[in-house]
């Protein structure tokens, strides 16, 4: 939502309560609030990097709301299973407040609205900034939508919106494949989403310490119940700048590189930094990426030495070592 959405929807008779409090569901930390009291407001974020923006705003966050409201905002996902979770636990939240829905077109508010109409009364709608803001009063039961923990075909669990939700990515699965039996005593796994990598490095007997560092808390959640090994120690934190007790003898990751649905070949090159930076000297980096991902400069950069090991048309698994000082 643009600050200029937020006022065009008001002027157009959305009624912000004028006392009561009002839940941001997955506001992103970069929000143009405009006439939002924000002293009123709790941002319900479960991303890291995002909910610790907000806490420098000096913004009540929460991981799950601490209502009753009297609104909420819900901020959609592209993830459509994700923003009718949303939804329902915005309705839940306030109880016979208003619920506002604010996304982009290309986050799917056209078909969202399209699937509220089937069951409230939208009581007004505006369009602007590629994006449309609408609301509702929170009267009829969103239970449905509710959508929490799955299980993939493997018994893996997973949830709404976290990456490779149906069971173990083939990008992953390749990594785990070529890695030798003997990676060092301490590793980390960065961006560990539900802890599909990770289960598959926990077998080698080397291991005496696997940090799994994931910034979605709902992905993390899943992988406490998906690894259950001592020596597994699990981080909510952002993998860019993220800092182990002691320098670790190998990382490995399958990064990601998407922030909305634009490819960011950044978000993956500040993990190759965040690697580098955590690793021993005699330390070792393992990653996949999609083949187009230009991460060979930053390997460059931060490694003396590094090549493609493996590899086909769609990904190439990339090993680095004699990290930079």
């Amino acid at each position: 939502m643009t600050a200029d959405r937020l006022s065009f929807a008001i002027d157009a008779g959305l009624p912000l309560p004028d006392d009561g409090r009002i839940a941001l569901f997955g506001a992103p930390a970069d929000l143009a609030t405009g006439p939002l009291p924000l002293d009123r407001c709790q941002v319900v974020q479960r991303f890291f990097p995002d909910f610790s923006a907000w806490q420098v705003r000096g913004v009540a966050t929460a991981l799950v709301p601490e209502g009753p409201f009297a609104a909420a905002i819900v901020f959609l996902p592209r993830a459509r299973d994700l923003a009718e979770a949303r939804v329902a636990e915005a309705v839940a939240a306030a109880p016979g407040g208003l619920i506002v829905i604010d996304g982009q077109k290309t986050d799917g508010i056209e078909p969202m609205l399209k699937a509220l109409r089937g069951r409230v009364e939208l009581q007004g709608q505006v369009s602007k900034a590629h994006g449309k803001t609408a609301w509702f009063t929170a009267a009829a039961s969103f239970d449905d939508w509710a959508h929490g923990q799955t299980r993939t075909a493997s018994g893996a669990w997973t949830a709404p919106g976290v990456f490779s939700a149906d069971g173990l990515d083939p990008a992953s699965e390749a990594l785990v494949a070529v890695l030798p039996p003997k990676l060092g005593a301490d590793v980390a796994d960065l961006g560990a989403g539900w802890g599909a990598l990770s289960a598959g490095l926990l077998p080698r007997e080397s291991l005496r310490k696997l940090h799994l560092v994931e910034a979605d808390h709902a992905a993390l959640d899943c992988a406490c119940r998906n690894i259950d090994d001592p020596r597994a120690v699990f981080h909510w934190a952002d993998a860019t700048n993220w800092k182990p007790e002691a320098a670790l003898d190998a990382v490995v990751m399958n990064p990601p590189f998407h922030q909305g649905r634009k490819a960011d070949p950044a978000l993956g090159q500040a993990f190759i930094a965040s690697a580098r930076r955590m690793l021993k000297p005699s330390g070792k980096l393992w990653l996949v990426a999609n083949r187009h991902l230009p991460y060979e400069s930053a390997l460059s950069t931060h490694f003396r030495n590094s090549e493609e090991i493996a590899g086909d048309s769609r990904f190439k698994i990339l090993h680095a070592t004699r990290p930079n000082r």
